[in-house]
């Protein structure tokens, strides 16, 4: 069984982004890099595209597809 999850890509240097549906396995385990804000800065995030690129560009490195600790 499949989840409908939106997955993000982007150019830091070209700030150029794009978004699709895509389809992950039940059994896949997604990081949520929003989980640990507080609930006012989370959804402040959620209800812009551009504030939600430009944290998630800061948490994650150019070459790194992981969360920076």
């Amino acid at each position: 069984m499949y989840e409908r999850c939106v997955a993000l890509a982007w150019c830091s240097r070209c700030r150029v982004y794009s978004g699709a549906m895509v389809r992950v396995p039940r059994d896949h385990v997604l990081a949520d890099l929003l989980a640990p804000l507080p609930a006012e800065r989370r959804e402040r995030l959620e209800r812009s595209e551009t504030r939600l690129v430009g944290y998630l560009d800061g948490r994650l490195g150019p070459e790194d597809p992981r969360p920076r600790s």
